[in-house]
């Protein structure tokens, strides 16, 4: 890009890094992985980020083709921000990345994401576990709602409704979720105090319980690790 310092190597690494080396822009697209955001959400989502430096790079991610915006339109007049079919490509990269990270000391400060929780479910993932959790499941966390559809070798997570009745539903706030995952609280605990909600099939609660707390064992550091 004009302007920008490049690497000047033809290694695919350094022209990867030419185009999602810059601070933040990971980031962006981690926090896209799940569906579109506002550019309020993605904001709020990156605690550090000045408004100044997201546009930037949201708009650097577009020029390069992996971040699009999209324009509801009246009378919504909301501006969605998603990514692009080659950005999408990265979400392997960006979860073995998470893989990776995730044995790197912990920084004494800051909070688990949403979008980074939800991924590490994906990170921790078993293919050879998937036909005993499939399902899909819907997890409404505070406004926001999320599908998962586990089939025979993959898991789906993505920020909508499921289309049609989910096997299990979990209702709760950020806060407690990210209470459960890290054990500060157990689910029946949750369920118990009204912060939590648990619906549908018994079995499938169970299933869903499973494959949310996966990468967050009681007694040992995740593998899998927060994305």
């Amino acid at each position: 890009m004009k302007g920008r310092r490049s690497y000047g190597d033809l290694c695919g690494v350094a022209r990867g890094l030419d185009v999602v080396g810059e601070r933040w822009a990971l980031l962006v697209v981690r926090d896209l992985l799940l569906g579109p955001k506002r550019f309020n959400d993605l904001l709020s989502g990156l605690p550090g980020v000045s408004p100044n430096v997201l546009s930037q790079r949201l708009r650097e991610l577009g020029e390069h083709g992996i971040v699009q915006r999209r324009d509801l339109g009246p009378p919504a007049r909301v501006h969605l921000y998603e990514l692009t079919e080659w950005g999408r490509g990265l979400e392997p990269v960006l979860l073995e990345l998470g893989r990776w990270g995730s044995h790197s000391p912990s920084p004494s400060e800051g909070v688990l994401g949403i979008d980074s929780l939800l991924l590490s479910i994906k990170a921790a993932f078993d293919p050879n576990r998937a036909a005993q959790q499939r399902g899909v499941y819907e997890l409404r966390v505070g406004t926001d709602t999320y599908v998962t559809e586990v089939t025979d070798v993959t898991v789906q997570i993505n920020r909508r409704p499921a289309t049609r009745q989910p096997d299990a539903t979990l209702t709760a706030d950020l806060d407690t979720l990210r209470a459960v995952c890290d054990c500060r609280m157990t689910v029946d605990d949750a369920i118990a105090s009204g912060i939590m909600r648990l619906d549908g099939d018994q079995d499938a609660q169970q299933r869903l319980i499973d494959l949310l707390l996966a990468p967050f064992p009681p007694h040992l550091e995740a593998e899998a690790g927060p994305v």
